[in-house]
Parts: C-alpha cells; sequence; structure tokens
C-alpha cells in the first residue's frame, strides 16, 4: 500500500477560512457542486438514522426574505449556494421502519433478520432516554454533516462561511418548515472568496496541538 500524501489535505485545511465576502459574480460548477451534495449524503450518523434534511436555498426571494433573520450577514445573497440544515423534531416507529426496510432493500437482508436493529433503534432514540431529546440528537448529526462537507468543499477550493447566527424559527417560517417535522439547526454559505475579504490573509489562532490533543 502506498502512503498517502497528507499535504493536500492539510494544505486546504490551512486555506479555508469562515469566508466572510463571497464573490456574487462567481458560482459553483455543477459538477463540483453535485460531488459537495453527495458529501452530504454520505455523511456518516448515529444508526445510520440521517434525521435530516438540507435546504438548498437558491430562490433569490427566499434568500433576501432571510437575510434580516440572519444578522444583516451578507454571505446569504452573495454566495453560490446556500444550505439550511434542519433536523427532525421527532423520531418515530415510521423512521426506524423506514432505516429498516432501506438497509433491507439495498444489502438484500430479509427484514426479520433486522429485527434486533429495528429493537435497538427504538429502545434508544424514540421510546428511550434520548427519544425524549429527538431533536437535539438529531441536531448534532446535522453538525457532522456541516463538518464533513466544509472539510470536502476545502478540498475542491470552494470557499464555505458556516452560520449560526440566524433566528431558526424565523427561517422555519419563511422555508415553510413548521409542521413539517423539520428545524432549521444553522446554515452554510459556499462559494468564492471575494479579493476584498480582509479576513482571507489572516493567520489561523489555534491552540498548540499538545494542548489540544492528548494521548491516555
Amino acid at each position: 500500500m502506498n502512503h498517502p500524501d497528507t499535504q493536500p489535505l492539510l494544505a486546504a485545511l490551512q486555506w479555508r477560512y469562515a469566508t466572510k465576502v463571497f464573490d456574487a459574480t462567481k458560482k459553483i460548477p455543477a459538477d463540483v457542486w453535485a460531488a459537495l451534495e453527495q458529501s452530504l449524503v454520505l455523511t456518516p450518523t448515529s444508526y445510520g438514522m440521517q434525521p435530516y434534511q438540507f435546504l438548498i436555498v437558491q430562490d433569490a426571494a427566499k434568500r433576501a426574505a432571510l437575510l434580516p433573520h440572519s444578522w444583516g450577514q451578507k454571505q446569504v445573497v452573495d454566495c453560490s449556494h446556500y444550505v439550511v440544515f434542519t433536523a427532525r423534531t421527532e423520531l418515530t416507529d415510521a423512521d426506524a421502519d423506514k432505516l429498516i426496510q432501506r438497509t433491507s432493500d439495498v444489502r438484500g437482508i430479509p427484514l426479520e433478520k433486522l429485527s434486533f436493529y429495528r429493537d435497538m433503534i427504538l429502545s434508544d432514540v424514540v421510546n428511550g432516554p434520548r427519544g425524549k431529546t429527538a431533536h437535539e440528537w438529531a441536531a448534532r448529526q446535522s453538525y457532522i454533516a456541516l463538518g464533513n462537507i466544509m472539510t470536502c468543499a476545502a478540498l475542491l477550493g470552494v470557499d464555505a462561511c458556516p452560520m449560526e447566527g440566524l433566528s431558526p424559527i424565523e427561517y422555519d417560517k419563511v422555508l415553510g418548515l413548521e409542521g413539517s417535522g423539520y428545524k432549521t439547526v444553522m446554515a452554510c454559505a459556499f462559494g468564492y472568496r471575494a479579493p476584498t475579504d480582509k479576513y482571507a490573509g489572516l493567520p489561523k489562532v489555534r491552540y498548540p496541538a499538545a494542548d489540544l490533543i492528548r494521548v491516555v
């Protein structure tokens, strides 16, 4: 097995930053965006439940409506692609059944052989203690997806800005999520940095690895 070259990954992570000013004239090519969408689809989740949906907000009027509920951050309207991460408000038996059926279809496993898996899900995130805080649990899964797509974007030379500075309740109203079973968690803008973004050239402020990583 060839030893992997780690430099492209580290260089991409050094290059990326939370982009404050996007070049509104530059759009992400369709094939690049398709790959980034697949990075969302391929994100790992607990039990493989995928308790979220990703809303790609490309309608200019919707973005304009979201702007005042986003602390006025212009990334919302200037970026190439704007993704709103939503998570399930609750989990039910039907959610477990959907995953078990999908697993059976994809892997060719009879449903009866997956009953233990279904029972495990039901006893934990549906009817168990974590079922009482299902939205919070689902929201944490959506953050895994956020980290995944941001790293993939950096590797493809696409800028990103994760955004928690928004009103989830107002986002839900604008995006018609009320009563849908999903709530807004956060958003992320994608595109290409403008030459005028003063933050692009600033050194990263990170603690030394020794402060953050311990071998025990």
